[in-house]
């Protein structure tokens, strides 16, 4: 760790494989070659001090990433920090990206870890080569045995019993979960947290989450074929607002509600479209990230005491929107 510290200057092979992992980055964010205050690494003033892989697996398309994003970005500018975002949602591409950031010789890693299996050894080599690594938003149970020393997220499991009380508080007695990615234990964790909370019937559908005319048109069979289903619970903001289309299509009285969040989502909630969403704070997550490994990189701080820091679940509904919608036109939320 200490041979980290101070380090101003990236030698020429690193920049090579930093630049390989800008060109990974997601299109739906910021752009990496950005340079200015507002976001990007090299806000403060002089040269970055530090350098930081952030590594998800985002899909294309779907916008939670970019509140994420911007979180990381606004920690970096604020510690003079270059950050080096990537993306995969394919898991041993993910891992290659940990790799290269390894290659890279960067000061720190933060990764999420939605498929476990695949990414924990990606994460060990990481720590053995000195790196030190947090996770972020998926992986509460894996960060740990990995070697990872800090995880920023909300406990999806808790976050699914809160999401079922409150579909059975509303009396409703069938639920569609509909889980955008397979294999993905975070999402996994949501729909079982919900089952085992809801005193009704639910059942899984599972849809091609990089395909959304594909997701619209599943979810609008399903509900065809199952006129009882009363409440879709979808696991994104986008598949929730593309959920609402597959009501009208299915003419069904079905009624939407979903996790996480985004500007449309929000004025989905404010219209009535979709009743609730279970907010994770995602900008939270990307910036408390960044900053946990800026404070270890510089001062060796440790962040929750080897355990996870929360940053959700909470509900944004109706009540509650009007305080939120400013924050989802800035992207914070």
């Amino acid at each position: 760790m200490a041979r980290r510290h101070g380090r101003a200057h990236r030698m020429l092979a690193g920049l090579a494989g930093l630049a390989l992992l800008a060109a990974c980055s997601s299109s739906g964010g910021r752009e990496a070659e950005e340079d200015s205050d507002e976001g990007g690494g090299g806000g403060g003033s002089g040269p970055a001090e530090h350098t930081i892989a952030f590594i998800t697996h985002e899909a294309p398309g779907d916008t939670f990433w970019t509140i994420v994003r911007n979180g990381a970005e606004e920690a970096a500018a604020r510690h003079n920090v270059e950050l080096a975002y990537s993306n995969s949602p394919e898991a041993a591409e993910q891992a290659n990206l940990v790799q290269n950031a390894i290659d890279s010789d960067v000061d720190g890693i933060a990764v999420t870890m939605s498929k476990p299996d695949a990414m924990g050894p990606a994460v060990e080599r990481a720590v053995a080569a000195g790196i030190p690594v947090v996770a972020l938003n998926a992986g509460q149970d894996a960060w740990q045995d990995a070697g990872a020393i800090m995880f920023f997220g909300q406990d999806e499991t808790v976050a699914g019993q809160a999401a079922g009380e409150r579909l059975s508080e509303a009396g409703v007695s069938q639920v569609l979960c509909v889980i955008h990615e397979q294999g993905s234990v975070s999402l996994e964790a949501r729909c079982d947290g919900a089952a085992a909370t809801f005193t009704g019937t639910m059942e899984k559908l599972y849809v091609d989450g990089t395909n959304m005319p594909s997701v619209r048109s599943t979810i609008q069979a399903k509900l065809a074929e199952d006129p009882s289903i009363e409440r879709v619970l979808t696991l994104g903001a986008p598949f929730a607002v593309t959920a609402v289309q597959s009501v009208a299509d299915a003419g069904s009285d079905a009624q939407v509600v979903t996790f996480d969040t985004n500007a449309e989502l929000v004025s989905a909630i404010e219209s009535g479209d979709v009743l609730w969403a279970v907010d994770q704070q995602p900008y939270l997550q990307g910036y408390l990230a960044v900053s946990g490994l800026w404070l270890q990189v510089t001062n060796g701080h440790d962040i929750g005491g080897g355990q996870p820091v929360l940053t959700g679940p909470s509900f944004i509904t109706s009540e509650n929107i009007d305080a939120i919608a400013e924050y989802a036109e800035r992207g914070t939320r």
